[in-house]
């Protein structure tokens, strides 16, 4: 087997490809989208520590959906396209919502709702199911 590739049980991989998806991975994880913008207005509001769980629930959730592609999700979705087609207008009514909330929002007070907390490690997660960058 030559040097250039990488056998990862299923097929095999060349490093090129396997380069240009890691590279993908790394400027999608960094570049602002839905979590970015929920981590920065948690952290500011609840701080680092009480953010925490919200930032592991991103990464976990991350890691779940990209083994579930990994071991065939796609396949599913071929086999019974209706569930890829829910799943898509699902994701779309949730992001709908999550502006419609920001867009009804009363303006931001001075004073920080003691009251509130920020996302939880299992919303964060399952947040990833729906949000368009992942």
């Amino acid at each position: 087997m030559p040097d250039s590739l990488i056998w990862t049980g299923c097929m095999v991989l060349s490093f090129d490809l396997l380069l240009a998806f890691t590279l993908f991975a790394f400027v999608t994880s960094i570049t602002p989208g839905p979590n970015n913008m929920m981590l920065l207005a948690s952290g500011v509001n609840f701080g680092f520590s009480r953010t925490l769980p919200h930032m592991l629930g991103i990464s976990i959730g991350f890691f779940v959906l990209v083994l579930a592609v990994g071991f065939g999700l796609g396949s599913v979705f071929k086999a019974w396209p209706l569930l890829y087609t829910i799943l898509r207008y699902v994701g779309a009514a949730y992001l709908l919502y999550l502006a419609w909330k920001i867009a009804t929002s009363g303006p931001a007070s001075d004073n920080v709702d003691s009251q509130g907390k920020p996302l939880s490690f299992m919303s964060a997660a399952l947040f990833q199911w729906v949000n368009p960058k992942a």
